[in-house]
């Protein structure tokens, strides 16, 4: 089966993340962030959203961030993953301050080197399948003929080759989140960001998709870091934080983790989950048809 890691020149400025990580570094934290502050403006008065976030992540984690609805948690992840700005504190990714980077080069290196799956997919709905999944390497430069090759081999390994040239709305729900999926690891992230990842499915295609995610970071020792209100989702983590009130209030370890010697992924083949697995929308079924959520302003 086809393997859809491949790498990408590094961002061409003093200023980018390294694309791996210097001889001794590795294996330890790749995020970090200290006494995080981010408040926002609603109707006139203002609303602090994180209050004093600390926390590390190591190379090669799955680490879930619950909590109750506006306690933070997707706040939190958008700004980890430098999708918004944080007011006070520091983040750092792979050893570099996120926050003082050039809007560019935060960027470039977000789509070099970061994945991100959503709970509505964020697929462009007049674009195929191979067309969304090769969006991310068009935009960081690849050649067309390349990111087709990439693109196709990244569905096929999600066994949805044969749905390749199908658009969003003929799909299943399981079937575009695995697009969506497909999207993330096009670059061979190392960073994978899963905000509600499994909140539109049916709990048979919610277990598929995390398994998937599971062995994903196994083989290739891909980071995942997943927003969830679903405790079962936050269990096959290696350990949960718990956040209220924009703050952390505790975390829970669910299995021992292994600090990795390598320093980035490391290839492998995730076409085994999904081998032999029942997908309703390959059988002509419509289960999870919901529709496609417009991408708006991120979540709180």
């Amino acid at each position: 089966m086809a393997d859809i890691s491949s790498d990408v020149s590094p961002v061409n400025s003093p200023n980018s993340m390294p694309s791996e990580m210097p001889d001794g570094m590795s294996g330890g934290p790749i995020i970090v962030a200290s006494n995080v502050h981010k408040t926002y403006a609603a109707e006139g008065q203002p609303v602090h959203a994180l209050r004093g976030v600390s926390l590390s992540v190591d190379r090669g984690e799955m680490v879930s961030i619950m909590g109750p609805s506006g306690c933070g948690k997707t706040t939190l992840l958008n700004c980890l993953s430098g999708l918004e700005v944080i007011d006070e504190g520091e983040i750092t990714i792979e050893g570099s301050p996120i926050q003082t980077m050039p809007d560019n080069v935060r960027t470039d290196y977000r789509a070099r080197r970061m994945g991100f799956v959503f709970q509505f997919y964020n697929l462009l709905p007049v674009l195929t399948a191979v067309e969304n999944v090769e969006m991310p390497l068009l935009l960081s430069g690849v050649r067309p003929g390349e990111a087709r090759r990439r693109a196709m081999e990244a569905l096929e390994t999600l066994s949805l080759g044969d749905w390749a040239r199908h658009r969003p709305a003929q799909l299943s729900g399981g079937q575009r989140q695995r697009v969506t999926i497909a999207r993330a690891l096009v670059n061979n992230p190392t960073i994978v960001w899963g905000d509600e990842p499994t909140g539109d499915l049916d709990s048979t295609t919610a277990d598929q998709i995390m398994s998937l995610m599971e062995q994903l970071n196994e083989e290739r020792g891909q980071t995942f870091i997943i927003v969830t209100h679903d405790q079962g989702v936050g269990a096959r983590a290696h350990r949960t934080i718990h956040m209220r009130d924009g703050e952390i209030e505790d975390e829970t370890v669910h299995r021992p983790f292994a600090r990795r010697a390598a320093a980035g992924p490391s290839a492998a083949d995730p076409e085994a989950v999904w081998a032999g697995q029942h997908d309703a929308g390959q059988q002509g079924g419509q289960q999870d048809e919901r529709g496609i959520a417009a991408a708006g302003e991120p979540r709180r």
